[in-house]
């Protein structure tokens, strides 16, 4: 038996997100289908993680067993050429036996994108949250560093989180300008149901006045999930990167 890690693109706009789900098309039963008529049998996908319905992802990690290995190309152009559009393999490489993407998975990164125009983008619409606000970026960068670091994350995840424990690591969190454009780099160990959304809202309620920049440290002393702000949409969110000590 050999164990193979994919890397997979994926613009999720028209899936009900990463994990397969009755009833509805996602990103791991097309990776899967295409993967059993490359392998000639069923192949169950291992993921790094979840992205909800609307997210992408250029990183995406997932690995699987096979018991007769193919040429490393067969799990990359052969796939391809079995998936839509929408998805891709970037890349497929052997890895250790024992290797799991999610539980040997060292950080995440994610990238929100903001589309900041009183004009609408038809270029954008898909991968941005496209505001006509003008956001106070000092106010918002304020913020942000009240979330790097070991932290209770209660106020910021969705209502129907069912993780145990709402105590998360974030290693960085940047927001960048280019032009038109703002970019919310999250890097963390690993993240809560709709946590970096809920991030972003909260930023940009804070960024428009709603919310007082101070008001972000005290939320995650004390605060529950309608204390803070609102969940950003799916779409500007994606998962850039997974990384890891060793595959």
């Amino acid at each position: 038996m050999t164990r193979i890690c994919l890397t997979i693109e994926y613009d999720g706009s028209d899936y009900a997100g990463w994990q397969i789900q009755p009833n509805a098309v996602t990103v791991q039963a097309c990776v899967e289908a295409a993967l059993e008529r490359v392998v000639g049998s069923p192949v169950r996908l291992y993921s790094s993680g979840r992205t909800d319905a609307g997210v992408h992802a250029a990183g995406m990690k997932a690995h699987f067993d096979v018991e007769t290995l193919l040429p490393l190309s067969a799990y990359r152009e052969g796939v391809n050429r079995a998936l839509p559009s929408a998805i891709v393999i970037r890349e497929a490489v052997v890895v250790a036996d024992n290797f799991n993407a999610r539980f040997d998975a060292c950080g995440k990164w994610y990238q929100y994108q903001i589309y900041r125009s009183n004009i609408r983008s038809p270029l954008h619409r898909r991968i941005s949250w496209q505001l006509g606000n003008a956001l106070d970026l000092d106010k918002m960068i304020y913020a942000a560093q009240f979330f790097v670091g070991k932290h209770d994350f209660n106020a910021f995840r969705s209502s129907s989180c069912v993780s145990e424990t709402s105590v998360r690591e974030l290693y960085s969190f940047e927001i960048v300008e280019d032009g038109e454009m703002l970019l919310f780099n999250v890097r963390g160990r690993g993240f809560l149901k709709n946590m970096v959304r809920i991030l972003v809202g909260t930023l940009v309620d804070v960024g428009i006045g709603r919310l007082a920049a101070e008001t972000v440290e005290q939320l995650l002393l004390d605060g529950s999930r309608q204390d803070a702000g609102r969940t950003a949409p799916a779409h500007g969110l994606c998962l850039m990167d997974v990384w890891y000590e060793k595959m």
